[in-house]
């Protein structure tokens, strides 16, 4: 048999468990295309310039 909780957690204790998991997983920052100026993600081919 599983072993069970003790005491039940809290509906404000598992919004902070997903709150902070659902921080970490927010877009990365943006960079300035040094081409034309658009922002892009870093480290991909820019979709304004193609460079």
């Amino acid at each position: 048999m599983a072993p069970l909780p003790k005491r039940k957690h809290s509906k404000a204790r598992k919004g902070k468990r997903v709150l902070e998991r659902k921080s970490e997983s927010t877009l990365p920052e943006l960079v300035v295309c040094p081409e034309c100026g658009k922002k892009k993600m870093p480290h991909r081919q820019c979709k304004n310039c193609g460079k």
